[in-house]
């Protein structure tokens, strides 16, 4: 999910700098809030935790 913020917040930081609009907030500031986001990412933090059976249902053998 901090990947995909990441990659949102690229993308608005790079239509800012192309269209070189300015809204009170420097371009610089979304692509430093997404290497946040991707250093998160890539620590684990923000991902699904795995189930402790691995997501797999056992029936009771007898």
């Amino acid at each position: 999910m901090l990947a995909i913020l990441a990659a949102v917040l690229f993308a608005i930081a790079l239509i800012m700098d192309l269209a070189e609009a300015s809204i009170g907030i420097a371009a610089s500031a979304f692509v430093t809030a997404g290497l946040l986001c991707l250093a998160l990412h890539m620590a684990g933090i923000g991902t699904r935790m795995p189930a402790r059976n691995g997501g797999r249902r056992w029936s009771m053998r007898r």
